[in-house]
């Protein structure tokens, strides 16, 4: 990452933790993560802003904010491996590639997993794994994760993805409840899970099946 880059991918880090509290080790993983390439190239003079931007496929990139949001909510430090359902544009897994040693990464939509990985080898991030299927599967090859992230609303959790997730592990999702989301934690605890409903949010839904 250049210098002037690096200014502002800082900057950026900044004003998301002015507005919500970040640990040291997220607000570096946003600091470190050159923004610019994961927006179409229209929006190129938006990519600081603290906005959703929209992509290809009906999708939107979601705001730098959300994902430092979503990231802290994850609670990464010291979890190994995390499962990210939704890649989109892969900015969110970009940002937790600095934190997990193990990203997996999947996204229903091919030609965004493609734009995706190029994204992912330019830049020479070599710790995300991808997958072309519908999310709501998991990836039960690589499980169990300590980590699973929702990167799309769902109005229910499959239980195949609680099966993925390590015993006090955190699986983080925006739940639709009625006309509203919400950014909602659950902790894995044995046969249990602990909820805890977080914050209103605004993410695409989840939708099922793949898409060629």
């Amino acid at each position: 990452m250049d210098r002037i880059t690096a200014t502002k991918t800082a900057r950026l880090a900044n004003e998301c933790h002015q507005k919500f509290s970040l640990s040291d080790e997220v607000k570096q993983a946003i600091a470190n993560t050159n923004r610019e390439k994961f927006v179409p190239t229209g929006f190129k003079h938006n990519a600081y802003k603290l906005d959703a931007l929209p992509m290809g496929s009906a999708q939107w990139i979601s705001s730098p904010l959300t994902v430092a949001k979503m990231t802290q909510y994850l609670e990464p430090k010291g979890a190994d491996r995390v499962l990210e359902v939704g890649c989109g544009s892969g900015y969110q897994a970009a940002v937790l590639s600095h934190l997990f040693r193990g990203v997996f990464t999947i996204e229903r939509i091919e030609s965004l997993m493609i734009e995706a990985k190029t994204r992912f080898r330019d830049l020479k991030i070599n710790n995300i794994h991808t997958r072309t299927d519908d999310g709501q599967n998991g990836w039960i090859q690589y499980a169990p994760y300590d980590r699973i992230l929702f990167s799309a609303s769902t109005k229910k959790v499959p239980q195949k993805l609680f099966d993925q997730l390590s015993d006090g592990g955190i699986l983080v999702a925006p739940i639709e409840i009625g006309s509203k989301q919400v950014i909602t934690s659950f902790k894995k605890r044995g046969s249990s899970i602990e909820v805890t409903e977080l914050e209103a949010c605004d993410f695409v839904p989840v939708l099922d099946g793949v898409q060629k």
